[in-house]
């Protein structure tokens, strides 16, 4: 669903969510378009010439494997300087830049590149993700598969539905598989040795009950999947809201039964977040609570 037909209400102060949608598609699309022409040019066409943080292109967050490139930064400030346009008087909180703490009133969650690794390998698998919330509740939220040109957007209570690269439109909706064993699972794994230790051993508990594991690197790709089919659930340990603010409600929207932490809660708590495909949410949820997947893993 591309931005069209923005109700008459003035866009800059509306609480209509439509309305919201509309401008995160709008400015997501335009922080991927920057993101999509500045890879190659800082990285070259194919894999990284920097792997390792070297202060200028590429510096360290959490740990040293953990990297933030120069071009999250330019796509924040982007998309920061458009919300200040259309939204001056919001609060907006990204990966890079911070904000506000609170979650009264509407905020906008701002992820520049989710799958900032692959981004730095060249790996197609990278996205923008631009949510608003009301109170700490997602209510519109877009995220764009930079590399594929797909567009991924939902409303509270109206739908999911994509944009691909060709301008071909449709509505999302999830896998009816409905035995559990049959799931094709996605996850992620943190940054640091003691989380990583306790993913990998979720997993080994999870593999006999499902049919395979996907690690693609981009939560809000990986919530995005479950709304398109692509894969039938997901679950990660320790996401920032950013992470899943869009994500999370575009897979909702598509009829996926959805776990999240409190709005405010942040990655060092590590706390779950699940989206699962109807059919099998009450089959793996208990597969889940045997694992321990609902504990959290800090």
């Amino acid at each position: 669903m591309r931005a069209t037909d923005i109700p008459a209400s003035d866009p800059s102060t509306s609480t209509d969510p439509r309305v919201l949608r509309d401008i995160a598609v709008t400015v997501a699309e335009a922080a991927a378009a920057l993101v999509r022409a500045r890879r190659p040019e800082v990285f070259g066409v194919m894999g990284a010439e920097v792997h390792a943080a070297d202060g200028g292109s590429v510096q360290a967050k959490s740990t040293p494997t953990d990297p933030v490139t120069v071009v999250d930064t330019e796509a924040e400030h982007l998309i920061r300087a458009r919300l200040a346009g259309l939204r001056p008087h919001d609060a907006v909180l990204g990966e890079e830049g911070g904000g506000e703490a609170g979650v009264a009133g509407i905020r906008w969650i701002v992820d520049p590149i989710d799958g900032t690794v692959n981004f730095l390998y060249g790996i197609p698998a990278y996205s923008v993700s631009v949510a608003a919330q009301i109170d700490g509740v997602s209510v519109a939220g877009a995220v764009v598969d930079v590399a594929a040109g797909v567009t991924y957007s939902a409303v509270q209570g109206g739908g999911a539905g994509f944009t691909d690269a060709e301008g071909n439109t449709g509505v999302l909706s999830c896998n009816p598989v409905t035995d559990a064993s049959f799931t094709l699972l996605a996850t992620g794994f943190g940054y640091s040795a003691q989380r990583r230790r306790a993913q990998g051993r979720l997993i080994g508990e999870l593999l006999p009950h499902v049919r395979d594991i996907r690690r693609v690197g981009s939560a809000a790709l990986d919530l995005c999947m479950v709304a398109s089919g692509r894969v039938d659930a997901h679950f990660e340990h320790g996401l920032n809201p950013w992470d899943w603010a869009a994500g999370a409600l575009i897979a909702t929207e598509a009829g996926a039964r959805v776990h999240l932490p409190a709005p405010d809660t942040r990655s060092a708590a590590g706390e779950v977040v699940i989206a699962m495909a109807p059919g099998i949410a009450d089959e793996l949820d208990a597969v889940f609570r045997a694992a321990g997947v609902f504990d959290p893993v800090p």
